[in-house]
């Protein structure tokens, strides 16, 4: 049986996190002694790049500096950078006269996509990965097989010295809803919003960023519409995005945040929260506040915030979906009969580690049976696995708020490839040179 392909790092998705991995690999092999270049591929469902397509609303900026892009915290004269693709789009001067930190989500997203066009040699779109085996080598695991299917059905196994997860966000629905023609979460947004025809009333869970850009385009969109916003708080709350409060996205709040006590950890995560989670930015609060004040002054009120509440029902008929909000200040109820109803309720990390069968065994495990992940992202294992496994996401609990997000993209890239290229160790092949065959863990 022919070896399959063999690769330094083989990556698991093809989101922002491992295409900026992808361009550190291409920077540093361009540099590189051929011994020291990293063989890398990529493994992607989706046809083509894209990252929360179904919220790229017109209007909705980034709430990162586009210098915090996918290379220039790492490499601040890299050719991938965002200012570098401006230039390419003839826009370079007139982003400068914006003076915005903050792009448009459209337009960062226009920015991975040519991004990931420089480097498309590296990924294989259509492919899903389905399994990952150990290769032993004299009773060490130090290789893995990765079992992808493609669009036509085929299955292809490629082989590797590293794997690096980057599966990303699972979207959330609150127990007991399920996602239909009428009930859809936010993550779909876009791409279901224009079967709505004439609706007279839209219903959207959620108070976090995602919620309140919903509920303003929905606002803007249907005109003779009715648009409740339902949540629990008593009102948007704002982002928290100050000087000092940022600085716990800094790369070396990391470190700070690895080495801490556990109870130390939970309290960070607790007092910086509002930084990133439920939260909106004022800019949009404040036109939320003004349309609704601006319709109670014209006595057509078409926005509605039903705060303190929340669903406590929800039937779904032929010509729409039948909502019971209830107040959880009084336990009131109001039955809302909607078109349909669009749930803003997150996401949750993916269990990175369900493809990695019984390799997921061996997988070190902390007193509350999380993942143990040493500082440059490899997940601990016992001694006999020789081949490193990383995390891009699902590493919050040991790395803190910025592990996974855009923030710190660049960075983590960079000490990821830092490790793989120090555990490859001095003369060692870039490409196995020996055979080896698959077993099972014993």
């Amino acid at each position: 049986m022919p070896q399959p392909p063999v690769f330094d790092v083989l990556g698991v998705g093809f989101g922002p996190s491992n295409l900026a991995l992808a361009i550190a690999v291409t920077e540093h092999n361009a540099t590189a002694r051929p011994e020291d270049v990293v063989t890398a591929h990529f493994l992607e469902r989706q046809a083509a790049f894209g990252w929360h397509r179904g919220m790229l609303i017109d209007d909705a900026t980034m709430q990162v500096s586009f210098l915090k892009d996918l290379v220039t915290l790492r490499n601040p004269v890299s050719s991938f950078s965002f200012l570098n693709y401006l230039h390419g789009k003839g826009r370079l001067v007139d982003f400068i006269n914006h003076k915005n930190l903050f792009p448009l989500r459209v337009e960062f997203h226009d920015y991975f996509e040519w991004a990931a066009d420089r480097v498309d040699d590296l990924v294989s779109y259509r492919h899903d990965v389905v399994s990952v085996a150990p290769v032993v080598v004299d009773g060490a695991v130090t290789h893995f097989d990765v079992t992808s299917t493609t669009a036509s059905g085929e299955r292809e196994v490629r082989r590797a010295r590293n794997l690096v997860l980057a599966t990303g966000l699972r979207a959330c629905l609150p127990e007991g809803v399920t996602q239909t023609d009428r009930v859809w979460h936010n993550r779909d947004f876009l791409h279901r919003v224009t079967a709505l025809e004439n609706p007279k009333r839209l219903v959207v869970v959620g108070a976090g960023q995602s919620g309140a850009e919903v509920a303003a385009f929905l606002h803007d969109r249907f005109r003779d519409a009715e648009v409740c916003a339902v949540f629990a708080r008593y009102g948007y709350s704002p982002a928290d995005d100050s000087s000092f409060a940022n600085r716990i996205f800094d790369p070396n709040a990391v470190d700070d945040f690895y080495g801490a006590p556990e109870e130390v950890k939970r309290k960070l995560m607790e007092y910086h929260a509002n930084t990133n989670y439920a939260v909106v930015d004022n800019d949009l609060i404040a036109d939320l506040y003004r349309r609704v004040y601006r319709e109670k002054v014209l006595g057509e009120q078409r926005l509605r915030l039903l705060n303190m509440s929340r669903v406590a029902r929800q039937e779904e008929h032929p010509d729409g979906v039948r909502v019971t909000v209830e107040s959880l200040a009084d336990g009131s109820r109001e039955t809302l009969d909607a078109d349909a109803v669009v749930y803003a309720t997150g996401y949750r990390e993916a269990d990175p580690t369900a493809l990695l069968g019984d390799l997921a065994g061996r997988c070190a495990r902390d007193e509350r049976g999380r993942l143990r992940v040493d500082r440059d992202y490899r997940l601990a294992t016992g001694d006999d696995v020789v081949g490193g496994i990383y995390l891009q996401g699902g590493t919050e609990h040991t790395h803190g708020i910025s592990s996974s997000l855009l923030s710190n993209t660049s960075v983590r890239v960079g000490e990821i490839l830092r490790s793989v290229l120090d555990h490859r160790g001095p003369n060692v092949p870039s490409q196995a040179a020996y055979a080896v065959t698959a077993a099972p863990l014993g």
